[in-house]
């Protein structure tokens, strides 16, 4: 039997698994990866701390599964996307990674809004321009930090970070550097215009060459072999973006389905083979990891990374929390939360916080509006992505967040659809580890694993009104917030 290792680095752990030919887990570990705050916007991570997180994580995974490391033939690495790993032109790290939930940027995004630039680019991109972007951060960086911009050698994102540090060579891969806003969507290349917008003349040259998620980008050396355990020799592909390695385990495979993901972001996306140019929405478009399909996605950083933040301030239990939140009738109460401790999709700089807080109320009370602020951001998106998936009519749920039978129902209730939650272990360690297989050969039936695995959710329309509602006077409240910027 063969196996195949696949790596998830996310905006708070990064975790490793290995599975076998038939989808099977035999081994995983995972570990924190500390994010570094020291300035108010700032998201920022230590690049080789990630790097001995991450074989460490993988020593201990081959470890647990008691296989040997020459019986491993692929490695595959699905990563959040965005953000900016820079490499100096001596290919070491220069200074630390910027992520993507970073804001430092802000006043650069504004004055290009004011411009118009979002407009001249998205024919081009298919992006919209946010802080998080590779090009708003090395736009920072070129106006506030000039010396360190210029000794850029290499532009990455975080898995081609990873994969340098196993394989020694450098690739920009393709799921995720084609959301960078310096790629052509159209073209399937980098575009040297997009950078002169962007007043990045000279940064494509920094850009390694584009690989697609499933060609070997390299083999691990003997310096990887030895850190992680595994064999020198090993294959890896170039991997996924965290996005896309969800939506291929979530088994979207036309448009009456969408995905989203409950993580540090909030995620909805679709598959489609076509761009369209005919929608009044910017829609984001990402080339996918099958020939001809692009993904589609609405996301923010405002899910459950709300949640998490409450729960470390005060060593809260989930079960606890779920059982205070069924305890209550569903959305009667007059508390509100805005999820925005990493950022917003209501406006640029706009800021988290509960409103409605009367003397009565209850710890529960504030953590249900924390569920509801979460489920009535997301609604925004979803909103969004069903007017360019009109025919969708099952919502995929997947993220920590969908082990809460209670938020589940919650979700379910409020917008009147059926969840479909697949119960696929460590969804992007496995996305990553199919396209690994890919390399052998091999292809995973996942519409078998899925089948076999799939807890459905019904919406129950007698709370559909009442929630319907207290998200007419969240909307209401966050349109007013605005003020405030």
């Amino acid at each position: 039997m063969n196996y195949y290792l696949g790596i998830d680095c996310g905006g708070t752990f990064v975790k490793a698994a290995l599975f076998d030919e038939a989808g099977n887990l035999r081994g995983i570990a995972r570990e924190n990866v500390p994010v570094i705050s020291d300035k108010a916007g700032y998201a920022e991570r230590d690049m080789p701390q990630l790097w001995q997180i991450c074989a460490e994580v993988i020593r201990k995974t081959i470890a647990e599964s008691k296989l040997p490391p020459d019986s491993i033939k692929g490695i595959g690495i699905s990563a959040q996307g965005k953000g900016a790993f820079l490499l100096d032109q001596n290919r070491q790290p220069l200074g630390r990674a910027i992520l993507s939930s970073d804001q430092r940027a802000l006043d650069i995004v504004k004055q290009w809004q004011k411009a118009g630039v979002p407009e001249k680019l998205y024919p081009l991109t298919r992006q919209t321009l946010w802080t998080g972007h590779p090009v708003s951060i090395l736009r920072w960086l070129k106006e506030y930090e000039p010396e360190r911009y210029a000794r850029i050698g290499s532009v990455l994102m975080s898995h081609d970070y990873l994969r340098f540090c196993l394989t020694g060579e450098l690739y920009c891969e393709e799921t995720n550097i084609s959301e960078s806003n310096l790629y052509n969507m159209e073209k399937g290349e980098y575009d040297p215009v997009l950078a002169d917008l962007l007043g990045l003349e000279g940064i494509i040259e920094k850009l390694p060459p584009v690989i697609q998620s499933d060609r070997i980008a390299g083999y691990v050396t003997e310096q990887a072999a030895k850190v992680t355990g595994l064999a020198a020799g090993t294959p890896v592909v170039g991997g996924l973006f965290d996005v896309v390695s969800t939506a291929l385990c979530a088994g979207l495979e036309d448009e009456t389905k969408l995905n989203t993901v409950f993580g540090t972001w909030c995620v909805v996306s679709g598959i489609t083979d076509h761009i369209d140019p005919n929608q009044s929405l910017p829609f984001v478009y990402g080339r996918y990891a099958e020939k001809n399909k692009f993904i589609v996605h609405e996301a923010s950083p405002t899910s459950a990374g709300n949640l998490e933040w409450f729960v470390k301030q005060w060593n809260l239990d989930y079960q606890r929390i779920n059982e205070e939140i069924a305890a209550l009738p569903p959305a009667v109460g007059s508390v509100l939360f805005v999820p925005f401790l990493y950022g917003s999709n209501a406006g640029l700089g706009m800021q988290a916080g509960f409103y409605g807080i009367q003397s009565h109320h209850r710890r529960a009370h504030l953590l249900q509006a924390v569920y509801e602020g979460v489920l009535f951001s997301l609604m925004y998106h979803l909103d969004r992505m069903l007017q360019r998936f009109p025919h969708a009519n099952a919502l995929r749920v997947t993220g920590g967040a969908a082990k809460s039978a209670v938020w589940m129902q919650m979700l379910a209730d409020f917008t009147g659809m059926k969840l479909e939650i697949p119960k696929v272990e460590e969804s992007g360690c496995l996305g990553a580890a199919v396209i690994a297989m890919r390399t052998s050969g091999k292809t995973l039936n996942l519409d078998n694993i899925l089948n076999k695995a799939m807890t459905v959710v019904q919406p129950n329309p007698d709370n559909y009104a009442a929630y319907r509602e207290k998200y007419r006077r969240y909307v209401k409240f966050t349109e007013a917030l605005k003020a405030m910027i």
